[in-house]
């Protein structure tokens, strides 16, 4: 039985895409067995991110951030303002299933690679791209503009600090998942019709479309969202960080009244009995006076004790751990991906429920700036 983890062999993907939103969609199409090949510009040492070196990191073209997105691809490297070139890249994209872009307004057009080119050459082709604020606006968008624009910033941070980026770029990664599923659309559309289309995602839109019960709040209770720290606006006791005993961080997700009543069952206080807090609406409405009844409470148990106590009642909860401790975890152990001493992230979590092999295909690790040269020119 075929599985789901190899939906998408036979079908060949290129990438004309640079940093995070664009090569994340490639990548997922190679770990679902697509063929990958990623073009790069010869002159600025190809995708932005292989330069994008952290701390103490060893430096060579595959940077830890480029190996994020990059894994299971062929680099090449073309020149698309040379002719001999650019028609190189036209027999890859006559070739294709699916061509990825994330170019600046005008310049897909400038190089040859825009939708009407590469649909002329091919029309089957599904043409995806991405952009900062749509074909019609030429103004660069980057992640941590557009959660500064968009109002992820202004809800993110304490009330006495000022405006917090989130640490990883998912404006960036919601677009990339707007796009996988556009392009998984029409590839269904065109095995009923025959025919490619043309996609497009703007991180703008990809922003505001997550904004979700946090967007939803203002456009129905016209609740402007504030900073809160981890605190929940309509659900208490939900996010808030406890100290325990043991001086560790401890975090509480009860979204039910029967959770609630479980919790105060385990530490032995009464306060579901409470009108102030016997119910959600109470508790939020009140939840100053809950999280100082609480915390006091809590400051009296070892926070592995009282994760397991919760866990066993079906209370959600967690010890706050760092990413080192959360990518060591066993539970992590299906998502990460293995390639000699390399190691790297899946971008898919899905498994399939079935009686066919459910083991992830293995992906080659992030390829060297033009590595595939030769092979694919020889092609």
């Amino acid at each position: 039985m075929t599985s789901l983890h190899n939906a998408l062999q036979g079908i060949k993907v290129i990438e004309l895409a640079n940093i995070l939103a664009g090569p994340s969609v490639g990548m997922f199409c190679a770990e679902l067995g697509a063929e990958v090949i990623k073009i790069e510009n010869p002159h600025t040492g190809g995708d932005t991110t292989r330069s994008w070196n952290i701390t103490g990191e060893y430096h060579n073209d595959i940077s830890a951030y480029f190996s994020a997105v990059n894994w299971g691809k062929k680099s090449i490297t073309l020149d698309l303002t040379n002719t001999e070139q650019c028609a190189l890249c036209h027999t890859l994209c006559s070739e294709a299933d699916i061509v990825i872009v994330s170019y600046k307004h005008g310049d897909a057009e400038k190089y040859g690679v825009d939708y009407k080119t590469i649909s002329a050459i091919n029309p089957r082709i599904i043409y995806g791209s991405i952009t900062g604020f749509g074909h019609d606006n030429n103004r660069v968008g980057f992640d941590a503009v557009l959660q500064a624009m968009t109002g992820f910033m202004s809800m993110n941070g304490l009330p006495e600090t000022p405006p917090i980026k989130m640490p990883v770029a998912l404006i960036d990664i919601m677009a990339a998942h707007q796009l996988k599923q556009a392009l998984l659309l029409a590839l269904l559309q065109r095995n009923i019709t025959g025919k490619g289309t043309a996609v497009t995602v703007s991180l703008y839109g990809a922003a505001i479309t997550a904004l979700a019960n946090q967007g939803t709040n203002y456009l129905i209770a016209h609740h402007t969202p504030q900073r809160l720290g981890s605190d929940h606006p309509n659900i208490a006791p939900y996010g808030h960080i406890f100290i325990t005993k043991d001086k560790k961080e401890f975090l509480l997700a009860i979204g039910s009244d029967t959770q609630f009543k479980k919790l105060c069952a385990i530490v032995n206080i009464s306060l579901h009995e409470h009108k102030d807090f016997s119910t959600n609406s109470a508790r939020v409405q009140n939840s100053a006076a809950l999280y100082s009844a609480l915390e006091k409470v809590l400051a009296e148990w070892d926070a592995d004790i009282i994760e397991q106590y919760c866990i066993a009642a079906d209370i959600p909860c967690a010890v706050i751990r760092s990413v080192a401790e959360a990518l060591e975890s066993p539970l992590a152990a299906p998502y990460i991906l293995h390639d000699g001493t390399m190691r790297g992230i899946r971008t898919i979590a899905f498994q399939e429920q079935s009686d066919s092999d459910n083991t992830l295909p293995s992906l080659q690790r992030p390829p060297h700036l033009g590595e595939h040269n030769a092979i694919i020119q020889k092609e």
